[in-house]
């Protein structure tokens, strides 16, 4: 026999060997199919348990204004002026989380909270619509928090920047629904999680197995 040939045998002999243990490690994972179902199912409910008691729900409340940049409000909203407004939208944004506005917010609303947590609750997207949006524990609370911002930053806006003007081209739209937790997401998750590190401990042990 040549060398070629026992060269031959000897890769088939490794493949053969590398398909009876992927067939062993399938027959394992099978073996224990219970095991590795309650892991999932006992991950998801910890998880469903987790979301209901220890996490507190948040909610969204919006509300959209418009940039011009012209304080006539009156004058017709042309390309150029749309353009310009899009460059001044960034600004608007900084100006709005800013502690004059928020600081003022807490103030009209009687809040107890400081401006750093009202600053983390508030975000403000730089698209072609300026939109003000405030995620709080009390959906009512987030949305007149949205609204009160939405009356007070045309003054300030105006005050600060010297230049420009917007205004609010939307009623506040509060979302019933939660916005964190999303519970079924995080269920989902953690059985697939609690179901793959079964898998994994269990093929562990069994490469580690020197018998």
């Amino acid at each position: 026999m040549d060398e070629k040939t026992t060269m031959g045998q000897s890769l088939r002999n490794m493949e053969d060997e590398e398909t009876i243990d992927l067939m062993e490690l399938a027959r394992l994972l099978w073996a224990h199919i219970v095991q590795i179902v309650a892991a999932a199912v006992a991950a998801a409910l910890i998880c469903l348990l987790v979301c209901m008691f220890a996490l507190t729900p948040k909610y969204q409340a919006s509300i959209n204004m418009i940039v011009n940049t012209r304080q006539d409000t009156t004058t017709t909203f042309t390309s150029d002026n749309f353009n310009s407004a899009k460059n001044l939208i960034s600004t608007y944004a900084v100006i709005i989380k800013g502690n004059t506005v928020l600081n003022e917010v807490i103030d009209e609303l009687d809040l107890d909270m400081t401006y750093a947590e009202l600053y983390d609750m508030v975000d403000v997207a730089s698209t072609q619509i300026m939109k003000i949006t405030v995620t709080d524990t009390d959906a009512e609370r987030a949305g007149e928090i949205a609204q009160t911002i939405a009356d007070i930053v045309p003054d300030v806006l105006v005050e600060k920047v010297e230049a420009g003007s917007c205004k609010t081209v939307s009623d506040v739209s509060i979302n019933p629904n939660k916005v964190f937790p999303q519970t079924k997401k995080y269920v989902v998750l953690a059985g697939l999680l609690g179901a793959v590190v079964v898998c994994g401990v269990l093929v562990l042990a069994h490469l580690l197995h020197d018998t």
